[in-house]
Formats: C-alpha cells, sequence, structure tokens
C-alpha cells in the first residue's frame, strides 16, 4: 500500500488516495498504520479524492483512533497540497467535500500559501452540539470543570466541535492535564477539540491543542479558525489574526458574520509503502 505523507506546521497525515485503497480500512488497520513505533506514524489518514456531486473532490479524514473527523484545516491543506502535487488542480479555486462541509481551496503558484474558506463559525449549542439545561443557546464564558480544575470556555464549531478555554498564560503541561478531560467531557456529546487560547494583542493569539481522537497536537488548522473566531466574540481581536502554535503560525482573516479564511503552508515530506507485514 503507497501512501504519501506530509505535515502542516508539524501536524502529519498520510494521504491514501482511492485508486491504492479502495476500501476504507477498519479502526485497527487506521490505529497500527498511523503509530508511531507499530506502523507509518501521523495524526491521521486523508483518505480521497473520492466523485462528489457538490464539490470538485471527495475526502474523508480518518483520526489515529479510528474514527473519522468532519473537517480539518490542516488536513485539507495538505490535500490541496497533495492534489496539486499530482497535477490534478493548478492555482485556480477549487471546492473539497468533506462531512463538516465544502470547503473552497486556493493553492499559490510555488505552493508555499494556500488558502481555504473553512466555513461559518457557529456558537449555538444545538449546531456544535453541545448538551444544555432548557432551550440550546450559545455557550460564550460558561463555567466547566475538568481534571478537578475549575474553568471557563467558548463552545464552537466550524463544521467540527470546539472547546476554546481563554487563559493569561497557555502551556504544554497544562493542556496535557485538562485535554483528555475536556475531550470526553459529558457537555460533548460527540466529544471535543479542545484549545487553550492566550490573546497577545488586537492580531495575535497563542494556542494550545488536544485535538479529539489524536491527543496533543502541534498546529491545527480548525482550532485555530475556532479560537480565532472565539477572540472576535470576545471583542478582544480584529478581523486579521496571527494564530501562533507550538509548529508554527496560521493566518485567519474572520469577517463579522464569523465566515473564516486560512493561510498557511503544506510540506511534502515523501512517498511510503506500507509491507502487509505491518497489518498482520
Amino acid at each position: 500500500m503507497k501512501l504519501e505523507k506530509y505535515h502542516a506546521l508539524g501536524n502529519d497525515y498520510l494521504v491514501l488516495n482511492v485508486d491504492d485503497g479502495p476500501e476504507r480500512l477498519s479502526e485497527e488497520k487506521i490505529v497500527r498504520i498511523c503509530h508511531r513505533n507499530f506502523g507509518l506514524g501521523s495524526d491521521g489518514i486523508l483518505w480521497g479524492p473520492f466523485p462528489s456531486e457538490k464539490a470538485d473532490f471527495g475526502l474523508r479524514i480518518l483520526n489515529p483512533d479510528g474514527s473519522e473527523a468532519e473537517k480539518s484545516g490542516n488536513g485539507l491543506r495538505i490535500f490541496a497540497r497533495y492534489l496539486k502535487d499530482q497535477g490534478k488542480v493548478s492555482v485556480a479555486p477549487f471546492t473539497i467535500d468533506t462531512l463538516g462541509g465544502i470547503v473552497t481551496c486556493e493553492i499559490s503558484e510555488d505552493s508555499s500559501v494556500i488558502a481555504v474558506e473553512m466555513g461559518q463559525v457557529s456558537f449555538h449549542s444545538d449546531v456544535i452540539p453541545v448538551k444544555v439545561d432548557g432551550d440550546g443557546r450559545e455557550i460564550l464564558n460558561e463555567p466547566i470543570e475538568a481534571a478537578g480544575r475549575q474553568l471557563r470556555y467558548y463552545a464552537a464549531t466550524i463544521g467540527n466541535p470546539h472547546c476554546v478555554v481563554p487563559m493569561d498564560e497557555v502551556t504544554e503541561s497544562f493542556a496535557l492535564e485538562v485535554g483528555p478531560s475536556l475531550e470526553n467531557h459529558a457537555n460533548f456529546p460527540n466529544r471535543t477539540n479542545v484549545q487553550l487560547m492566550q490573546v497577545l494583542d488586537r492580531n495575535n493569539v497563542r494556542i494550545e491543542i488536544w485535538e479529539r481522537g489524536a491527543g496533543y497536537t502541534l498546529a491545527s488548522g480548525s482550532s485555530s479558525s475556532a479560537a480565532g473566531a472565539v477572540a472576535r466574540k470576545m471583542g478582544a481581536c480584529d478581523e486579521e489574526i496571527t494564530v501562533h502554535m507550538p509548529g508554527g503560525k496560521i493566518g485567519l482573516r474572520i469577517d463579522d458574520d464569523f465566515n473564516v479564511t486560512m493561510f498557511g503552508p503544506a510540506t511534502r515530506v515523501g512517498t511510503m509503502v506500507l509491507d502487509s507485514e505491518c497489518l498482520d
């Protein structure tokens, strides 16, 4: 089985073309392939391109725990770069159909910058979803307990669920401490991605990320989008935001209706061939 490996600011994915893998991999095989010691190692598998009646290409995003993600900003940039490397797209905009909605992508001539229109962020409990008492509402600066800590959070979705916790300072150690508890908190029936967010100024935020189904992650496009939208919702940031992560920086443009356009790189690592013995 041949796979192409890319990373987006340290968030690495394997691309499995449907021509090389026409059948969906079992959860057990996904876990083994993504394992850092027993497999090829990655933060997930991008499976496609599929025919789509709604977009130019279809994509499925498989998490390293065998579950499936609705959307991934870094995964979309990587898949867009893969399509260009394969000669399937040029610099003209094109669309990708994901479980989290259709996105439009555009790649610079030298492939150094990839723009993705991520869609509109919603903060409403019925859309994300978030369990609440009574009628649905926007989840803004509400209390939540995780790992014995009392925190306040904003919930958001950009096709996949996010829990954003504003803090005066964010650290990897604290993300590792509270991330698992927040991901699996009873408030989130579909689990959630977690971002600890520090606002630096009107145009910059810093986040630490615990990704649903993957764990601690160096960078995430959808997490950046959700955190940036929360910063705007708080009134703490303007339309142009740079998100700083351990793996690097992503640029965002977020309009007054919380439509997000993301700008960032994707880097090709190489071609990998999986031996069948790995899956025995």
